[in-house]
């Protein structure tokens, strides 16, 4: 078999396996996206791709080759959490979704770095203090992915998910100032310097640069938009800008001793927020290109499945750190956004439900993990640990998710018909 034909057939499988999967999880009322990540991990390097059988698994090696469809995969979810910063909502949720979306980052990474501190006093050999802090930032990361997939397979809608959506986002980008100040911190500990540019400028250049860059991207799209008016073409022409703008997310370069990053989550984020409110049909658009990408995306959790390693399983000392960070996270989440909620008087469901919805994390604590891994051992001890909670939360996140909005009445009772029976309905008033 050819390597072309092995990719394609174990994507198929990936996909097929996907599919299956979650018919099972509907019926035990478990979201699409965990029954994704699941297979992912049973079709992974771990169960059937360790028996190296072309287009039974997906293998270690493949993996690597997949980045593309996820890289492609979170620039259609940013592209369409953008659709969430239309001027009409922001005027009524906007102060609340800002003060939010900063606050429970910000409280969380204190309320981690006090516990992972104290930790490091506990077992110094196994835990230091750089590795403490720069995971107590990482745990300011909300996975947009999988918190959009369950807020569109149950199609939720209430003061809970108008708010969720633009926190999540923002949670992204002050994620990255907060990281990497934090990274700058524990590598001035590690090493004994401290680079003030390096600390504040690149960070703060990451986000300015990254929104400039989707503010651009968004004024070509809408002009772009116009000279074409079949259906057809203009979902194609958003299909372009998209992965044009993760494109050029991807270039680094140096000025003057800074280091030039884009990240495409933002970028794409400001492409969506830029069209939407600038275009006339953009919901219409919107929607063609969320029912293009969903074979994308349920690849993309499938992949992100098979990404999790379970061998992070296999240290005590990883799972102890892990398990005390997560717990130590899940409780900033909670009281940041409770404590955050009440302070700008929000709907009681608001403040009851919001933090249990931002608990899910993947892949922007994943790149954060990454970056860490510069740090030598203390950022390979980032790495694993993220990867344990990552794991957890992937699994449990969505699920608890779709608890929250239900309990807040943002998710209703489906009471309809699948498109299959309402074909057939159809077909047999027709004879």
């Amino acid at each position: 078999m050819t390597q072309t034909a092995s990719i394609f057939l174990s994507l198929s499988i990936a996909l097929l396996s996907g599919l299956l999967l979650s018919r099972l999880a509907k019926k035990v009322k478990l979201p699409a996206v965990t029954a994704y990540l699941i297979s992912g991990v049973l079709i992974g390097p771990f169960v059937l791709g360790a028996l190296n059988i072309p287009g039974i698994g997906i293998t270690a090696n493949q993996i690597e080759g997949f980045g593309l469809i996820s890289d492609l995969a979170l620039g259609f979810i940013a592209f369409a959490m953008g659709n969430e910063f239309r001027l009409a909502q922001l005027k009524k949720i906007g102060k609340q979704a800002t003060v939010i979306g900063i606050f429970q980052a910000v409280f969380t990474t204190v309320v981690v770095d006090a516990v992972l501190i104290g930790l490091h006093f506990i077992m110094p050999d196994k835990l230091s203090l750089s590795a403490a802090i720069v995971l107590a930032s990482v745990a300011t990361a909300t996975a947009p992915a999988a918190t959009l997939m369950v807020v569109k397979q149950y199609k939720a809608k209430g003061p809970v998910t108008d708010v969720l959506l633009p926190v999540v986002a923002l949670d992204d980008a002050v994620g990255l100032v907060v990281f990497a100040i934090s990274f700058g911190v524990a590598k001035s500990i590690s090493t004994g310097t401290v680079d003030v540019l390096s600390v504040i400028m690149e960070p703060l250049l990451e986000v300015v640069l990254s929104l400039a860059l989707g503010f651009v991207m968004g004024l070509l799209f809408t002009l772009c938009e116009k000279y074409f008016h079949s259906r057809s073409k203009r979902m194609a022409v958003s299909v372009t800008f998209v992965m044009m703008t993760v494109a050029v997310s991807c270039l680094k370069f140096d000025i003057g001793g800074i280091h030039i990053a884009f990240s495409s989550l933002l970028a794409c984020m400001m492409l969506g927020t830029v069209f939407c409110n600038m275009c006339e049909v953009s919901e219409e658009l919107m929607d063609r290109a969320d029912r293009w990408t969903t074979p994308v995306l349920i690849l993309f959790f499938v992949i992100s499945g098979a990404e999790l390693e379970l061998s992070v399983f296999t240290d005590w000392a990883v799972v102890v750190v892990g398990i005390v960070y997560i717990i130590s996270r899940s409780i900033g989440k909670c009281f940041g956004a409770n404590i955050s909620a009440k302070m700008t008087k929000c709907d009681p469901n608001i403040v009851k439900y919001l933090g249990i919805t931002l608990l899910p994390q993947a892949g922007v604590a994943l790149g954060m993990a990454i970056k860490a891994i510069e740090l030598g051992p203390d950022g390979a001890i980032v790495r694993n640990i993220t990867l344990f909670a990552v794991l957890i939360y992937e699994i449990v996140g969505p699920y608890l998710t779709k608890i929250a909005l239900t309990k807040a009445g943002d998710i209703k009772a489906e009471g309809r018909t699948s498109a299959r029976e309402e074909h057939l309905a159809k077909k047999a008033l027709n004879q």
